[in-house]
This record gives C-alpha cells, structure tokens and sequence, in this order.
C-alpha cells in the first residue's frame, strides 16, 4: 500500500479476511496437530508428551491429509474471524486516533480486546464446527460422529445438540479472542512502530519482524485457553449423570492443572507456536502484499 493511501472500510475488512485465509491455508495442519495432541493428552495417550513422535503416529494411523480435515471449517472460521478481528481493530484504532489525537500502547490493547471479543461472538459457531471436524477421525470407530463437511457437521450439530452447542466452550474462546486481539494484532501494531524507530523501515521487514515477535507473545498467552476452549468444544456428556466434565474457563484449567500438570495446559506448544506464529506472520505479509494493490 502507498504511504498516504486511505483504504475505504470494504477494503480494510476484505484485506483483512483474506490475508487470513490464506494464511491459514498455509498453518492448518499445524492447527489439525496442536488440537489432536491436545486432546490425546486428554485420554492419556504417552505418545502426545513429544510433538514430532505424535505427528508421526497420527500420519501412520490416519494419513498425511487427515492434517487437513475441517479445513473447510478453518477457512470458513477465518472469513468471520480475521475479518472482524483484524478490521474491527483497525476501525477502532481510527476512530481512537480521531477522537485523542494519537494512540499509544494501552489505547492498541483496549482495541485490540475489544475487537478480539466481539470476533469470537461473531466466529463461535464456525470454532466449534472447526474443532468437531479436526478430530473426529481420531476418536474410537464407535465414538465418531462421521461428519461428511463443514456444512454437514454445522447442520448435525444444530439438529443433534441445538444452537447452545455452538457456544460450548465460548467462555474461554471469548477470553482468548481478547488476549489475542490485544497480544496479536495490538502488540503487532504496535511492534511495527517501534521497530521503525529502531531503523527497520523496509516495509517486509518491519512487518515480518512485528509479526514474529506478536506471534510468540499470542501463543505463550493464550495456549492454556485454547487447550480449555479445544477440550470444552470436544467435550461429550456422562452417559450416567448427563454431565460435561468442563462447565467454565476456570473450572476447566483449574482441574487439567490438577489433574495433569500446570505444564499440561501448554501440550501441543510447538505445534501450537508454529501455528500461531506462522499464521501471524503469512497473515499479516499477505495483507500488506494485497493492500499493496489497492
């Protein structure tokens, strides 16, 4: 994008929706491993204690691609997602700017909550869905649902379960979504002008450098509530007592913590960074590259 240049609000969001679903296309499979070693660790599978012995079990055990199952869901999640995340906050930060002045670090965090929060409202559905379809390949031949699509589990959820189960596991979602918007896209922005200051002004540069440091911020972060919202959204009911095992974001990492380990809220972090660092930066490169011919 030409410095000077202002982007009308259908170009900020639409650049912004698909920066991140291409970007996404390229992490998926990552995605697909941080959430199955997540919840393998959940059955106590030992294999889920070592990424790279993990990721070779699930290829033997169910094919390289089943890396990209729900990712129809994934791409679906970030034409919500990315575009109101990222675009919301631009929108917000402007107004910011309009209304102060000027905007610093804290005014990038409350924008960046703010966006993040009212995305994961936006995105819920499409979450749920995502991690359904991710990980029903790895359940017992007797315990999987057989989703055909995204379109099929989306329809089977809402038949089956109702549109509560959409928001399973929302709590957490929500909470993360806030840290992320503050942690990803408020720390990159404001990384970007302050790696310019220290001389980095290539524009590639500046904006691989902000996204490589914001991405290991927003995966450190938020690792304990993804693995909280993958477990509460994959959770199924006591046969007996009709009961989920999760009911809210503190229940849920206050007993993964005591039953497995405060470490165990951080499985699947390789995975995990990869993913979230290599979305942060394919996003945000795809972005400016596509601004670039606005």
């Amino acid at each position: 994008m030409s410095p000077g240049k202002v982007l009308t609000p259908t170009q900020t969001f639409a650049s912004a929706g698909l920066g991140g679903v291409l970007g996404w296309i390229i992490v998926h499979p990552f995605n697909t491993a941080a959430v199955k070693m997540s919840l393998a660790s959940m059955s106590g599978n030992t294999e889920a204690k070592s990424f790279f012995p993990f990721l070779n079990s699930v290829i033997k055990k169910e094919g390289a691609m089943s890396l990209y199952d729900g990712l129809s869901a994934g791409v679906m999640r970030q034409i919500f997602y990315a575009t109101s995340r990222f675009g919301l906050f631009e929108t917000f930060r402007d107004m910011y700017k309009a209304k102060f002045g000027s905007i610093d670090f804290m005014g990038r965090l409350v924008c960046g909550v703010t966006s993040g929060g009212v995305a994961a409202c936006i995105s819920c559905p499409a979450e749920v869905t995502l991690v359904r379809l991710s990980n029903d390949g790895s359940l017992p031949a007797s315990e999987q649902r057989g989703y055909k699509g995204v379109g099929d589990a989306f329809l089977r959820i809402f038949k089956e379960e109702g549109p509560k189960a959409f928001f399973r596991g929302a709590g957490p979602f929500v909470n993360r979504a806030m840290m992320v918007g503050a942690v990803q896209v408020g720390t990159y922005d404001q990384f970007k002008a302050s790696y310019k200051k220290m001389g980095i002004t290539h524009e590639v540069q500046n904006v691989f450098c902000a996204a490589m440091t914001s991405g290991l911020l927003y995966a450190l972060v938020t690792m304990p509530l993804e693995t909280c919202k993958n477990r509460m959204a994959f959770q199924k009911a006591d046969p007996k007592t009709g009961k989920f095992p999760f009911t809210s974001t503190t229940q849920a990492l206050t007993k993964i913590a005591g039953e497995q380990g405060v470490l165990s809220l951080w499985t699947g972090f390789l995975p995990y960074y990869i993913r979230c660092g290599g979305h942060t930066v394919t996003m945000f490169m795809f972005i400016q590259q596509i601004r670039s011919f606005m």
